[in-house]
């Protein structure tokens, strides 16, 4: 038993040092196979491609795999942000008549593309970084170009805004604010989300860019309807195929022309403008109400260029409540903060919101508000002739007692509504036959004791037909009126003659049918003394002549 031990215990030991790497020097370490080398151990260079033995506590070594990629890293930096626009295309490119005819639209137009692309350089940076965080295809950093020129202000014929150019609808659909202070149409962040999440959707929809793109342009109801009809008649579905209106026939060769001139503007003759890689503006929190031209001068920049990163605000205030982040060229946001610090902040803003309690007209909402009538209308835009409908929100000025904060549901559903201002007018009208006060202020829609009152009569008093009675109307009303009045002033008139003339033709007649004996002995007399002129006067005979 004892001698089975020891040959256990020698056999562990063996195994052991078999399992040991490196413990035969005559073995490949890489194979396990046997050396074919006949050099002599001791005459080798010594490079040991051996492990260690691992040391009680290490960690296993971790295998190393080859890492597969079918996008191939850039190893540089772009140059310019037009070289990272050229290496995010991904659009199958678009070869027609209409790419080259909109290729010499732009080339011979240099001042235009300059100062769309000299526009661009405040927003391209921020869309171009959008678009590479979605997966999305850099061409549409572009299409700003084709809808607005990069103008955050364009309005279309069709009320489409912005620069990406929403419809009013639209821009509700995709969460767009637009009422009286501002509109997230023209917004930078708010538009630019707004276009990419629906062009996305667009994309889904139709499964080709080309075809998003006409949609954006021309409605998905429209090209879901015109590749319905192409599929009914047999035809093809592409973009290509379709039949569609002229502008968006224009659109996509549009944009591929701006692509092709970004892509190789030397072959185009042309030099684009330098704009850097890297963000133009940032993000800044405001939590107080502020005036624009404050704001600008506390960034220490121009009201048009602040107007330009801000496009959406209307008015000339920014309320905190309801836009609660501004945004500053990248330089300016540091300035701004240090010296807002230091500002006063009752001395922001001067402006705040108020909501008419009724209808009201502008002369007395001015007055109200400690405005001159001239100068309230013209902050809020009141057309003359027009009254304030009860519920609008108006801008007026921010006295001690406004609130620091204008509450959320106020400006999110700020509008205001107008009404025809009434002008009253005094006018005289005439009572017709049986007419009283009551009946006459119950003709008119008017209190029968206000109308008696501005005759110095009671309401119950009687009026004789043809009676001027003064009332106070408004224009339109007062206008038919007097014309009534003179209706029945004709008519009275007409009826007073009438009655003249009968009288005088039946008088006229007594007079004829039986005259006075004067009148008859005088119609006699020169009959007699005719008759006895002519007795007493014969013709004298001829006397006879001798023979």
């Amino acid at each position: 038993m004892k001698w089975f031990h020891v040959a256990a215990l020698a056999a562990s030991v063996w195994l052991a040092g078999c399992a040991a790497p490196g413990t035969n020097p005559a073995s490949d370490p890489a194979s396990g196979m046997p050396s074919t080398d006949a050099t002599p151990v001791n005459e080798r260079p010594v490079v040991s491609m051996r492990r260690q033995a691992p040391v009680a506590g290490d960690m296993p070594p971790v295998p190393v795999s080859e890492l597969h990629s079918q996008a191939v890293a850039e190893l540089q930096p772009p140059a310019d942000l037009w070289e990272r626009i050229r290496r995010g295309f991904a659009m199958p490119d678009l070869d027609t008549d209409l790419v080259e005819n909109r290729e010499q639209y732009y080339v011979t137009r240099p001042d235009y593309l300059q100062r769309m692309t000299e526009r661009s350089r405040m927003y391209l940076f921020h869309i171009v970084e959008e678009l590479e965080l979605r997966g999305m295809p850099t061409e549409l950093a572009l299409l700003p170009y084709i809808e607005s020129a990069f103008n955050p202000q364009a309005v279309s014929s069709a009320k489409a805004a912005g620069m990406w150019q929403f419809m009013p609808a639209t821009g509700r659909d995709f969460d767009l604010q637009q009422n009286l202070f501002r509109d997230d149409r023209r917004d930078v962040l708010g538009s630019t989300r707004a276009a990419l999440d629906y062009l996305q959707k667009l994309y889904n929809m139709f499964g080709d860019w080309h075809l998003a793109l006409a949609a954006y342009n021309w409605g998905e109801g429209s090209v879901g309807r015109a590749i319905a009809r192409n599929k009914a008649a047999g035809l093809g579905t592409g973009y290509l195929d379709l039949k569609m209106p002229n502008e968006t026939r224009y659109y996509v060769p549009k944009l591929q022309a701006v692509k092709n001139i970004v892509a190789r503007p030397e072959s185009f003759g042309t030099a684009l403008p330098l704009i850097e890689n890297h963000p133009f503006f940032d993000t800044v929190e405001i939590t107080r109400d502020i005036d624009i031209d404050v704001a600008a001068r506390l960034a220490e920049v121009r009201v048009e260029d602040f107007k330009a990163l801000n496009p959406s605000q209307r008015k000339s205030i920014i309320f905190a409540t309801g836009t609660p982040q501004i945004l500053l060229p990248w330089e300016n946001a540091s300035k701004f903060k240090r010296n807002l610090e230091s500002h006063d902040p009752a001395k922001l803003a001067s402006w705040t919101a108020w909501v008419a309690p009724s209808n009201i007209s502008a002369g007395e909402a001015a007055r109200r508000v400690g405005m001159e009538e001239a100068e309230f209308r013209a902050v809020n835009a009141i057309p003359s002739g027009m009254l304030v409908r009860a519920g609008s929100t108006l801008l007026v000025p921010r006295g001690d007692s406004a609130p620091q904060a204008v509450p959320s549901h106020v400006l999110n559903n700020a509008q205001v509504a107008y009404a025809p201002e009434v002008v009253l007018k005094r006018f005289a009208v005439r009572a017709r036959k049986g007419d009283s006060i009551a009946r006459l202020a119950a003709r008119y829609d008017l209190p029968a004791a206000t109308v008696a009152g501005w005759n110095n009569t009671s309401a119950n008093a009687g009026l004789k037909a043809g009676q001027t009675i003064t009332v106070f109307l408004p224009v339109r009303a007062g206008a038919s009126a007097a014309a009534d009045a003179v209706r029945h002033g004709r008519r009275a008139n007409n009826s007073a003659a009438r009655t003249k003339a009968t009288s005088t033709a039946r008088a006229r007649s007594s007079n004829k049918a039986a005259p006075s004996a004067r009148a008859r002995s005088s119609k006699a007399a020169p009959a007699a003394t005719a008759r006895s002129t002519k007795k007493a006067a014969p013709t004298a005979r001829p006397r006879k002549t001798a023979k």
